[in-house]
Parts: C-alpha cells; sequence; structure tokens
C-alpha cells in the first residue's frame, strides 16, 4: 500500500503546487523522522521558500490548506508541522495492508516483461572458492533473487574462465605431475585434489631451472594457440580439469545457496567465431592501433591514460576480447544485464563499457556493482599454511558455532516442542549459514567488512538470528493458535494501539523497499528493511498478547496481523537468500 500511497501524496502536492500557481517539478516526498507520527511528509515548502518571499513554515501551511484528501482512498488528511507537510493515512490503507499481507507472496511486484541477466562469481576455475571472494556469490545471488521478487524473468550465469593462462597452466601441471609427489588434499572433493597440481605447477614455474621453465612454458603456449585455433582436442584436455573444479566450486556455493542456471565458458565465444568478428571490427575502428607487436584501443578520448590491448603479438585474444563477444551476446539475448565484480575490476569495467561503445553497443542496459573484499579478524579463524581460509571452512565454523549457540539456549526456550538432533542440526545450518549471509549482504558494497562471529551469531542484536528468531515466533504463535481453534481475522479496527498500527505502518512499506532495492542493486536495503521490521515486531509481542488477548475478536485480528508479519519476514529473508526457520 505504500507504493500507492506515495502516488497519491506526489498526486495532492503537486495539484496543490499548481492551485498556488508553484513549480512542481521537485515535491520533496519523504519518509519523515521516527517521532513523527505522519507516513509521509513532504519538505518541498524549504525550497519554494526564496520564491514565494516568506519562511518556510507559512509556506507549508498554505500547502496543507490547499490539499482536499476526499479524492484519496489512502490518504486521511495533510497537516502543517514546521517547515513540513505531513499526511497521515486512511483506515483503509491499514485494512488493505493487513489483507494484502496475508498472501503467501506479499511484496512479489507484478510482472515486468524484462528478461534479466545476473552474471555474478565467475571465480577462475583453479581451485576452491576463497573467503575473501565470498561477497561476489552471496551478493550476486541476493541481487538476482531480488530482480526476480521485483517481477522479473531472471536467469543467472557463472562466467567460466576456460581459456586464458592460468587454466593453460593448470591443464600443463595436471598433465605433468604426478599425484603421489603432491600432500594429501585438505578435504575429499574435486577442486581441493585438483589444486594440488595447481600450485605445484605454480611453484614450479617460479623456481625451476630456466631451461626447464622454458620448456614448460612452450607447452603452456601451445595449450593456449590450441584453444585459439579451435582444436577440439586442446579443447577436451582444458575441460577435463575445468570441469572437475567447477564441480566442487558448486558444492561450496551451492551451500550458501548460490546457484546458477548457466555456466558460460569463454571458449563458446571463440570456437562460435564471435571473438574473431570482435578483433576485425576492432581493428577497422578508428581507435585501433598496432604497438609493441600487439592490438590495442586507443582509449584517450575515452579518459583512459592506458591502452586496451585486444590481440597479442601470437594472434591470441586476451579474456577482455572475449568477454566483449560475450557481452554482446547478452545484449542480443536480455533486456538487461546486471554483473558483479570485485574493486580490482572496475578500471576493466570502464575499459570494457568503451569498447562495447566503439563496436557500437548501447550500453545504457549493462548494470555493474561492485564490491569491496572480507576479511577475518586477526585469529578470527584457523588457517591452513599456504591456503588461507576457503569459503567451506567459514561456512563450517559458522555452522559449528551457532550449534554451541543453539544449545546454550535451549532451556530458555519458551516453545515446549522437544528439538531433536536433526532439529539441531537444522536450526544450526540455517543459523549459521544465515549469520555469514546477513553480515555480508546488509552491508553497504563498496564498504569493506571485517566477519566477526559475536556480531553476526548474536540473537539479540542486528544479524541474522535476531530477524530469523521473528520467523519461529510467528510460526510459533500461529501453531499455538491453529491447536487453540482460533482463526486468522483481517480488522484492522481493533487494532488500535500505536504498537499495532506501526506494525501495520512498517509491513506496508515493504513492497516498496522492494522496488526501491531492485533499481539500485542494493540488497542491503532489503536487509536494513527486515531489521527494522523485526525490532517493530518484537515490541508489538512485548505489548500485545495474541492468544490470551481480551477477546475473542482482538486475538483473530491480532492473529491476521502475525500472518502478514511472517509473509513479510519470510520474503525478505528469502531476497536476500537467507533460511526462515520454523522453530529456534
Amino acid at each position: 500500500m505504500f507504493r500507492e500511497l506515495r502516488s497519491e501524496v506526489e498526486d495532492a502536492v503537486e495539484t496543490a503546487l499548481s492551485s498556488l500557481g508553484l513549480p512542481t517539478d521537485d515535491l520533496g516526498v519523504e519518509t519523515p523522522p521516527e517521532d513523527v507520527p505522519a507516513v509521509l511528509a513532504s519538505s518541498v515548502a524549504f525550497r519554494l521558500a526564496g520564491e514565494v518571499g516568506a519562511p518556510p513554515p507559512k509556506v507549508a501551511v498554505d500547502i496543507a490548506e490547499e490539499i482536499d484528501a476526499t479524492p484519496y482512498d489512502y490518504v486521511e488528511s495533510a497537516e502543517p508541522q514546521g517547515p513540513y507537510v505531513n499526511f497521515f493515512v486512511s483506515d483503509a490503507y491499514y485494512a488493505e495492508t493487513a489483507a494484502a499481507g496475508r498472501d503467501a507472496e506479499y511484496g512479489r511486484l507484478p510482472d515486468t516483461g524484462k528478461d534479466v541477466v545476473v552474471e555474478h562469481t565467475s571465480a577462475n576455475p583453479t581451485g576452491p572458492v576463497h573467503v575473501g571472494r565470498a561477497r561476489n556469490p552471496i551478493l550476486g545471488d541476493a541481487i538476482a533473487r531480488l530482480l526476480d521478487f521485483a517481477g522479473n524473468d531472471v536467469e543467472r550465469h557463472y562466467y567460466v574462465n576456460d581459456a586464458g593462462r592460468q587454466v593453460a597452466v593448470f591443464t600443463w601441471a595436471y598433465e605433468t605431475f604426478d599425484d603421489a609427489d603432491l600432500p594429501d588434499p585438505e578435504r575429499d572433493r574435486s577442486d581441493y585434489d585438483l589444486v594440488r597440481y595447481y600450485r605445484r605447477g605454480n611453484a614450479y614455474l617460479e623456481d625451476a631451472d630456466e631451461e626447464d621453465v622454458a620448456e614448460a612454458e612452450a607447452k603452456i603456449a601451445e595449450i593456449m594457440q590450441g584453444l585459439e585455433a579451435g582444436d577440439e582436442a586442446t579443447y577436451e584436455r582444458v575441460a577435463v580439469v575445468v570441469d572437475q573444479v567447477l564441480g566442487g566450486m558448486r558444492t561450496s556455493l551451492e551451500r550458501l545457496p548460490a546457484e546458477f542456471d548457466e555456466f558460460v565458458k569463454e571458449t563458446s565465444f571463440i570456437r562460435g567465431g564471435e571473438a574473431d568478428d570482435v578483433v576485425s571490427r576492432l581493428k577497422d575502428s578508428e581507435y585501433a592501433v598496432y604497438e609493441e607487436d600487439a592490438w590495442q584501443l586507443d582509449l584517450s578520448s575515452f579518459g583512459f591514460e592506458k591502452n586496451l590491448v585486444f590481440l597479442r603479438s601470437d594472434g591470441t585474444t586476451l579474456y577482455t576480447t572475449r568477454d566483449l563477444a560475450h557481452h554482446e551476446w547478452k545484449f542480443e539475448n536480455y533486456d538487461e544485464a546486471v554483473t558483479v565484480l570485485g574493486e580490482d575490476h572496475k578500471l576493466q569495467a570502464e575499459q570494457l563499457d568503451a569498447a562495447l561503445e566503439i563496436l557500437g553497443n548501447d550500453t545504457s542496459d549493462l548494470r555493474q556493482t561492485f564490491y569491496s573484499w572480507v576479511n577475518l579478524p586477526e585469529g578470527g579463524m584457523s588457517t591452513r599454511e599456504g591456503t588461507g581460509v576457503d569459503l567451506d571452512d567459514l561456512l563450517d565454523e559458522s555452522v559449528a558455532r551457532a550449534r554451541e549457540e543453539v544449545e546454550e539456549r535451549l532451556d530458555s526456550r519458551i516453545r515446549d516442542d522437544d528439538l531433536s538432533e536433526a532439529d539441531i542440526d537444522r536450526i544450526a545450518r540455517q543459523v549459521g549459514i544465515g549469520a555469514v549471509r546477513y553480515d555480508i549482504v546488509s552491508k553497504q558494497p563498496t564498504k569493506g567488512i571485517t566477519f566477526e562471529w559475536e556480531r553476526a551469531l548474536d540473537f539479540e542484536a542486528q544479524s541474522a538470528p535476531y530477524v530469523q528468531y521473528v520467523h519461529a515466533r510467528c510460526c510459533g504463535i500461529l501453531n499455538e493458535a491453529e491447536s487453540a481453534g482460533i482463526e486468522a481475522e483481517t480488522d484492522v479496527s481493533l487494532l488500535e494501539t500505536d504498537a499495532e498500527r506501526d506494525l501495520l505502518r512498517v509491513i506496508a512499506r515493504f513492497p516498496a523497499v522492494i522496488e526501491e532495492a531492485a533499481e539500485d542493486l542494493e540488497p542491503h536495503a532489503v536487509a536494513t528493511y527486515v531489521r527494522e521490521f523485526a525490532e517493530t515486531f518484537n515490541r508489538f509481542y512485548r505489548e500485545c498478547s495474541v492468544l490470551n488477548a481480551e477477546d475473542d475478536d482482538v486475538a483473530a485480528a491480532r492473529l491476521g496481523l502475525v500472518e502478514a508479519s511472517q509473509h513479510t519476514v519470510a520474503n525478505a529473508l528469502s531476497v536476500l537468500g537467507i533460511e526462515a526457520p520454523d522453530s529456534m
């Protein structure tokens, strides 16, 4: 209802300004501070004070007096307060919010008709996913979920770097070294098994005699040239390594969960001729130069000092060249393309945009979001020498710590249901992995994160367990009500306390939060909202008994509010990729 209310408020302010002969280019509609009981306010009087020649409070009075709430469904009244015009809502606003919230799909926006591809993670297939890169799959998966919930048809893609030097080194090492000469793998999984060859190969290239290194480099170059030439045997050799490692990496990512509709290999754009086509068109452009035995783009007119190399002296393309073909393929098949990238790729992304424009593409439908790294506090986890901390390590540790917390809280549980060992395992997994996801996705992407266990697993503070507990509490109330034969109703006339009305107002905002977060690619806005929602619900829970309400009608109305709350928190958590436990 909030979105509809906002439209009504904007119309009311615009109509009033037009009646007063004032400009309507900036209506100043905003959410007022928490201590103001209005749902929306307009600060337009600030902007118009100079033009009118009167102080803002006087302008606000004039505007408020000009507003007639009669034609509107959700605007009850408009009242001046200092330099602001505050808008108060009608009973219909509360009634329709309560009714809408009882739909299990509450918050989902209508279909936009847009096909959107979200590319994220795309880590090189050379070994297990490292914790420092964990923000990409968590952020990318949340953006994909958010865009889907906002009414788009979304596909999730992982762009596989299977044509670069790293993969060629990996393939050569896998075919060269013997398993018996390598250390035991850290886990019984393909990515942990094969990464040993990659590490051994890189160490060999750094430490071996020059003659041996030269021989190895010749074999590595042969693999790269075989890929570029479309040699099927070379593709098969590389695929043996890449596909096995990807299989292991997918197991880690699915734990988050972060799942993909398609793994798009960059070699497909070599084999299909698209990369060659890009090279030919770039060579023909006015920006192409041949310097230092390589074809390059002079991007100085786009503000870049350094040229962009798109073809090496040996005739092989670069990652960027193939990614240009990849993006043109996206433009042909999707209405919008979203890419999640580490902050160290920002320059490359900007150069890519310039090159795409040179190729004649409209890049307005390409949206990129960048993130900073995730760090662990000193001593926060044990690390295996030489490997750092893998995502699996972080998730295992978080689940183990969550289990300890759950077990410590067993004696203080209010619900009288007995938790089995399987229940405790489930809750520990939901809470532990949810804590990692929420702690990462709740921060603005450009801000660095130091993951801290105590904060992430705090059941009483701004964390995933705190919000998840609200959902479990809703489920508990609904289950007990069912056993007691109480049926939910939507009579908001019986919900008169500040705690009840505040909760309805927060529930009403949810679809608008989804809309704005999707427009800005900011899932952290949903995380902020659901934390505020949890705080508001807990106040309602403390002050308004449902099962022991003063009469059956009030109990039924409050139960309807709990049902709307359950759907709101469940759907908000789902958008963030966090499970909503039925019990904790």
